[in-house]
């Protein structure tokens, strides 16, 4: 049976234009006869029982976040929402501060309005989510994975947090803490296993040097501060997000200390006013100006990619798209 996906690869365009074409909504001229042609070529009949569900729901999504002040989400927002609008819908923001709770009542709110669909990093395997799917409505699940069949786009976040550890081994450091998120969230757990990983290739110790935080700059200023006051405090730190990465150079900061380029660079440890120097990995962008930035490793994310790859992903099944679940992983910039 044809699909609308099969009409979309004859035509040369997207499924959400051939949606829109088929719905009377405004397209270019060219693009419309592009799809007319196709749904006379393949003889396409469109599933008059899935349109008419659509039809009964709104042109708005939710876009359900942890935290709507990370840039980095701020940055997954913009980009969910330039698909979206081009497409004729709005974005409805909903921030949830990582409480399930909060998730659960946003996502039930989306199911009783009757939205469109929904964009969720969720703050753990909502059972929202499968309720949503059930009722066949349009889920894409981006940035922290779920045991659900649902379409899901990540980063391949065990590999950013090798890659933030390696680039610190590299340097020369050896006693590598990793300052992490809560342990109810994949991204944190993933991201923790690849900074594993790496001091595992290398012959390094790692037993005592993981600490789980909160997400936030409060998060990893409070793990550096209660590292550095080890008896035998580590040489370097792995941030695994952006906002913990602010925090640990809060806290040396605060201590009179800086980021380290190397070993070496650290003066036996001591940074200005005798306070100590690290090495700092941290996964993502430096998200406010801070000193001495051209010492961390850092490892860079396009959240605005992620956005963009799920909108599209949402369309497609808003479209018609009745293909398996898909799991994309979202390229990432080289570095560092």
């Amino acid at each position: 049976m044809t699909r609308i996906v099969d009409v979309a690869r004859h035509a040369g365009v997207s499924t959400a234009t051939v949606s829109r074409v088929l719905n009377g909504k405004t397209v270019r001229p060219e693009l419309a006869a592009a799809v007319r042609a196709a749904v006379e070529d393949l003889g396409y009949v469109p599933d008059r029982t899935a349109r008419s569900l659509r039809r009964r729901s709104s042109d708005v999504v939710a876009l359900v976040l942890p935290d709507v002040e990370n840039p980095f989400f701020t940055a997954v927002a913009r980009g969910v929402e330039d698909v979206a609008q081009e497409a004729g819908y709005s974005v409805v923001l909903c921030n949830t501060d990582d409480d399930p709770a909060k998730e659960g009542r946003y996502l039930a709110v989306a199911e009783h309005e009757n939205m469109a669909g929904v964009v969720v990093a969720p703050a753990s395997g909502s059972p929202e989510i499968a309720a949503l799917r059930a009722r066949r409505r349009a889920v894409v699940v981006i940035d922290r994975r779920v045991g659900q069949d649902v379409d899901q786009v990540v980063f391949d976040n065990v590999a950013l947090g090798r890659r933030a550890a390696q680039a610190l081994v590299a340097r020369g450091f050896r006693r590598i803490a990793c300052v992490t998120g809560p342990v109810a969230t994949s991204t944190a757990v993933d991201r923790a296993r690849g900074w594993r990983e790496a001091l595992d290739g290398a012959g390094l110790e790692a037993d005592d040097l993981l600490v789980h935080a909160n997400f936030r700059v409060d998060g990893g200023y409070d793990a550096t501060v209660a590292l550095l006051a080890r008896p035998d405090p580590p040489d370097a730190v792995v941030a695994t997000n952006n906002l913990v990465g602010v925090g640990v150079l809060r806290a040396l900061a605060d201590a009179h200390g800086r980021p380290a380029a190397s070993p070496a660079d650290a003066v036996d440890g001591q940074g200005p006013g005798s306070g100590p120097a690290l090495g700092v990995g941290i996964v993502g962008d430096l998200p406010f100006a801070t000193s001495r930035t051209s010492d961390v490793a850092l490892v860079p994310l396009d959240p605005r990619a992620l956005g963009t790859t799920a909108a599209r992903l949402l369309l497609d099944r808003l479209a018609g798209d009745e293909e398996p679940a898909r799991r994309v992983v979202q390229e990432t910039p080289a570095g560092p």
